[in-house]
């Protein structure tokens, strides 16, 4: 019932809070109760990006890794693999950063009126004669062969100057 849902977000508030008592605390009430380990780790896969994210990148390898293991071996034996993996994300420093940015990209996405930009002509592979004529991939900059980074448009031109990253959400 309910308190599959309270005990999960209490799971996550607390490793967002770095208490790494309460996190497992929380986790063997779960599993103790008979909780599923795969939802608790699919949930950890999920945090690793939402909470540590660029904070510690490894943080979502820990996550899979933790969910594989839980499938190969299952109950009661995982949850020590479990536990490991909470502990970490508990202790582990965090950043929202990817998670804001990416909800920025779907924001003007969903704001924006009439059709969506279309891809910049330099950016778009050239697979026949017809296509390059139309001067799809012409002037493209390929980076390997630079020593130095190029300067080069990736976005529409609509959203020239545009950082997701910088952006705030209202």
């Amino acid at each position: 019932g309910e308190e599959h849902y309270n005990c999960i977000s209490a799971l996550h508030k607390s490793m967002r809070g770095s208490d790494e008592n309460a996190s497992l605390y929380w986790l063997a009430r779960m599993l103790e109760g008979g909780e599923d380990p795969l939802y608790v780790a699919r949930r950890l896969v999920r945090f690793a990006s939402e909470d540590i994210g660029l904070a510690d990148p490894l943080a979502l390898t820990q996550a899979v890794a933790a969910y594989q293991g839980c499938h190969f071996i299952g109950m009661p034996e995982c949850e020590v693999i479990l536990a490991q993996c909470v502990v970490y994300f508990a202790r582990a420093p965090k950043s929202i950063e990817v998670y804001r940015a990416y909800g920025n990209v779907k924001e003007c996405l969903r704001t924006h009126t009439g059709p969506l930009p279309p891809v910049p002509l330099h950016l778009r592979n050239a697979p026949t004669r017809l296509m390059k004529n139309l001067g799809y991939g012409k002037g493209y900059k390929y980076n390997p062969m630079y020593k130095e980074p190029v300067e080069q448009d990736y976005l529409p031109e609509e959203l020239k100057g545009t950082d997701f990253f910088k952006e705030q959400k209202t």
